[in-house]
């Protein structure tokens, strides 16, 4: 890929809406996957309560409409302001009860996994049919859209053309030497990195563009040093989380 269409594709500029100051890509088909549309506002003449506390509005008690959900709320339900990464604020913004605990859940996604995803881990990759899995750095790129696979060749996914991630865990729990959890686009389960199991691998199966069928993706984490391997393990972390905004996002 050329500097120019790199510089292109990761392009943004600000923008005000009635909510606040957005820092929005400049291609609308450049954003990040993980995005919301911000929501259509409840209008003033539907509202005359609010809607969490029933609350009824006039010269003291003023409405505020949530930047999350677009619903009225009395400032007591809606006093909040918490950063909206999802939505691009540049600002924390005015968020009701529910929404603000959502949006403080996300922001450990934004300030930690994704600078994960970002940064990139060392994995065994096996693509398609391949015979010999190879060494390759798996990271998600800048503008949050592709996953790049780099080795002796490299590779690009578009990561909303992932339908199902097989997250392969190793477990020590008594009785047991394995246990294995699965999670698609249509659900999942947990998986983390600490207690007694740990993420060892994952297979993504993806659509590319002008393929008829899914293709397979398999990523192992490598048997070396322990730093890297604990590298590898907060990425395969990082990217189920990742699977699960992706999954809430097409939902909206």
């Amino acid at each position: 890929m050329s500097s120019e269409v790199a510089a292109r594709r990761d392009a943004k500029k600000l923008v005000r809406s009635p909510s606040g100051l957005r820092m929005v890509p400049e291609h609308r088909a450049f954003g990040s996957p993980f995005g919301l549309e911000e929501p259509q506002w409840v209008p003033d003449k539907e509202c005359p309560r609010c809607m969490q506390c029933d609350a009824k509005f006039d010269f003291l008690t003023r409405k505020h409409h949530c930047r999350r959900c677009g619903k009225c709320f009395c400032d007591k339900c809606c006093g909040q302001k918490v950063p909206l990464r999802r939505m691009c604020f540049v600002d924390p913004v005015r968020q009701c009860a529910e929404c603000a605990l959502v949006s403080h859940k996300e922001a450990e996604f934004y300030d930690k996994q994704l600078k994960v995803l970002l940064s990139g881990a060392t994995f065994l990759v096996t693509l398609g049919d391949a015979e010999k899995p190879e060494t390759m750095v798996c990271r998600l790129s800048g503008n949050q859209r592709y996953l790049l696979l780099e080795g002796d060749s490299r590779h690009e996914i578009e990561i909303t053309r992932i339908s199902a991630v097989q997250v392969l865990t190793e477990g020590f729990q008594a009785g047991e030497k394995d246990s294995h959890a699965y999670t698609s686009l249509l659900g999942s389960q947990p998986v983390s990195e600490g207690g007694n199991a740990r993420a060892t691998g994952m297979s993504l199966q993806y659509t590319a563009p002008g393929a008829e069928g899914t293709t397979q993706l398999k990523l192992t984490a490598g048997e070396d040093a322990s730093a890297s391997r604990r590298q590898s393990t907060a990425w395969l972390v990082a990217m189920h989380k990742a699977t699960k905004l992706l999954y809430e996002s097409r939902d909206q």
